[in-house]
C-alpha cells in the first residue's frame, strides 16, 4: 500500500491542486505536511503581512482538511531533513509539490529533489499556480522575453477555458502524531496591528471563491475603466489569494468565462483587460526565472550608475507613514498600512513619488512594500516597482513622473477615496482637499503636514538628474 507526501507551500487549497491530485489518484494514502521554513527564502523571507495571512490561510486549509477526514500535519525546520523525517516516520515511498519560480526556493527544490531521489524516494513536482511555466514561452530566438506586449501575444492563444480540477474524493489519509500547532509557528503579530486586516480580508479558498463571486457580480462588467478608481470596488482583490495559492488563473478563468457567457450578448463585458493584467503577473514570473539579480538590481544596467539621492531615512520614514503632505500619497500609504493593500493606481503614484520626487532608490520601496503588503510577491513586486522607477523589463519611461494632485483630480475627483484615510481633511472642499497647502491655516487647524517637496520643482530636479545622467 503505497503512501504519498503532499507537501503544500504556495498551493493552500484542495480544488484544481495539480500536486495533490496526481497525489491522490497515484497512491492508496496521502499525508498531507506544510514545513514552515522561513529562513530557507533570504534574503527574501516573508514580511509582517504575509505571515499574518499565512496564519488564517494555513487554519482554513486545517478546516477544509478537517471536514475531509484528514489533518494537516504542521513542522517547521529544514525542509530536506523535515522530510526525510517525516518519511523515515510514515513510510511514504513519494513526495509531491507543485513548484516554485523565485531564486532562493528554485535552489533548495533542485537540491532537495536530487537527495531525495538518491535516497529512492520518488519526487514528482507540477506546475498548478501558473498558465504557463516560464521556460515554455520565448522568442523565435529561444531567448527570455524582456517586453510584455510581444510576450503575451506569444502566450494569449495557449490560455483556453479550462474546467479546473475537482476536489479529491475518497481518499485515504495518514496522519502521523508529534505535529505542532498553528499557534507554535508564531506568525501572527506580537503588537496587534492587524486589526484592520480582519476586516478586510478572509484567507483561505473559501474567501477567494468569494472573492471571486463578488468581482464576477459587481466589478467585471466595467473593469477596463473602474480599475482606475480607488474609491470603488473596481479590481479583483484576488492578488493575495493567488499569492498564497488558495486560487489559480485557471479557475479565474473558468469563473468569468462561465459568469460573462450568462449575460446578454449586448451587455457581454470584455474580459480580455482583466486577463491581461493575470498575463502581467505571468511575465513577472517569466522575467524573475530568468533574471534573478533583478531583486536587488536593476533590470536595466546601466541604471547600476544612476544617481539616485543619498539615502534619507526622515524623509523615507514620511512616506512609510503618510505624512509627505502630498493627500493622494499618504491616503495610499494609510491605506496600505491599515488594511495590507493598496490600489494598483495609487500603488505607482506612490511608487513613482518616492522614486523621482524623492529621488529615493526603488529598492527602499520595494522592502517597505514586501513586508507591509498581505499579496507581497516577489516577482509582482520587483517588476512593479522596476516598472515605475523605469529601470526595469518593459518600464515606463524614467521622464514619466505621475503627477499626485492630477492623477486625485482625474481618478478621485470627489476626494471619496482620500476622505476615507485622511480624515483629518475629510471636512475640506473637493478642490483644497486635493491641495491644502493653499490655506496655510488648514494644515495648522487639522495637523495634516505640508508637502516634503514641490511636486512640479521636484519633477524637474528629477529630470535634470536623468538628462544629465544619460547624457554622461
Amino acid at each position: 500500500m503505497t503512501i504519498a507526501i503532499m507537501l503544500f507551500r504556495r498551493d493552500l487549497r484542495l480544488t484544481d491542486n495539480t500536486a495533490l491530485a496526481a497525489a491522490c489518484k497515484t497512491n492508496a494514502r496521502v499525508l498531507p505536511l506544510y514545513i514552515h521554513a522561513d529562513h530557507e527564502e533570504a534574503p527574501w523571507n516573508a514580511g509582517a503581512a504575509s505571515h499574518w495571512w499565512l496564519h488564517h490561510s494555513l487554519e482554513a486549509l486545517q478546516r477544509r482538511l478537517r471536514g475531509c477526514g484528514a489533518n494537516l500535519h504542521l513542522l517547521q525546520g529544514d525542509t530536506l531533513h523535515v522530510l526525510r523525517n517525516v518519511i523515515e516516520r510514515s513510510g511514504a515511498a513519494a513526495v509531491y509539490w507543485n513548484r516554485r519560480y523565485e531564486p532562493a526556493a528554485v535552489t533548495r527544490d533542485t537540491q532537495i529533489k536530487a537527495a531525495l531521489r538518491e535516497q529512492g524516494v520518488a519526487v514528482h513536482t507540477y506546475s498548478a499556480n501558473l498558465w504557463s511555466e516560464p521556460w515554455q514561452v520565448e522568442t523565435k530566438q529561444g531567448e527570455p522575453y524582456r517586453v510584455f506586449t510581444p510576450y503575451w501575444r506569444n502566450l494569449r492563444p495557449s490560455i483556453t477555458v479550462t474546467p479546473p480540477l475537482l476536489e479529491p474524493i475518497g481518499i485515504k489519509w495518514v496522519e502521523l502524531p508529534a505535529g505542532l500547532t498553528l499557534a507554535a509557528l508564531k506568525l501572527l503579530p506580537r503588537i496587534r496591528w492587524d486589526e484592520g486586516f480582519g476586516d478586510t480580508w478572509r484567507p483561505g479558498e473559501a474567501g477567494a471563491q468569494d472573492a471571486l463571486e463578488l468581482f464576477c457580480d459587481d466589478a467585471i462588467v466595467d473593469y477596463a475603466a473602474g480599475r482606475d478608481l480607488p474609491a470603488r470596488h473596481g479590481t479583483s482583490r484576488l492578488s493575495p489569494h493567488l499569492h498564497f495559492g488558495e486560487i489559480s488563473p485557471r479557475q479565474i478563468h473558468h469563473a468569468i468565462h462561465r459568469h460573462t457567457q450568462r449575460v446578454d450578448t449586448r451587455r457581454r463585458p470584455d474580459i480580455e483587460p482583466y486577463l491581461r493584467e493575470l498575463g502581467w503577473r505571468e511575465f513577472a514570473y517569466h522575467l524573475l526565472y530568468h533574471f534573478p539579480r533583478t531583486t536587488t538590481e536593476s533590470f536595466n544596467p546601466r541604471f547600476a550608475n544612476f544617481p539616485w539621492a543619498p539615502t534619507n531615512d526622515a524623509q523615507l520614514m514620511r512616506w512609510q507613514q503618510g505624512r509627505t503632505g502630498i493627500p493622494l500619497v499618504d491616503a495610499g500609504m494609510r491605506e496600505l498600512w491599515h488594511t495590507g493593500w493598496m490600489h494598483n493606481r495609487v500603488r505607482m503614484i506612490v511608487a513613482s513619488f518616492l522614486t523621482k520626487n524623492l529621488r529615493q532608490h526603488w529598492s527602499h520601496g520595494a522592502r517597505w512594500f514586501w513586508d507591509t503588503l498581505v499579496d507581497a510577491d516577489l516577482a509582482n513586486n520587483t517588476l512593479g516597482w522596476q516598472w515605475v522607477a523605469g529601470c526595469g523589463a518593459d518600464a515606463a519611461p524614467y521622464f514619466r513622473v505621475f503627477n499626485p494632485v492630477s492623477q486625485a483630480r482625474k481618478f478621485d475627483p470627489e476626494g471619496t477615496y482620500l476622505r476615507r484615510w485622511l480624515p483629518e481633511l475629510a471636512d475640506l472642499p473637493v478642490d483644497l482637499l486635493h491641495e491644502p497647502w493653499h490655506e496655510p491655516s488648514v494644515l495648522k487647524r487639522s495637523g495634516y503636514p505640508s508637502p516634503m517637496v514641490d511636486v512640479r520643482a521636484s519633477r524637474e530636479e528629477a529630470l535634470s538628474a536623468f538628462q544629465s545622467w544619460r547624457g554622461a
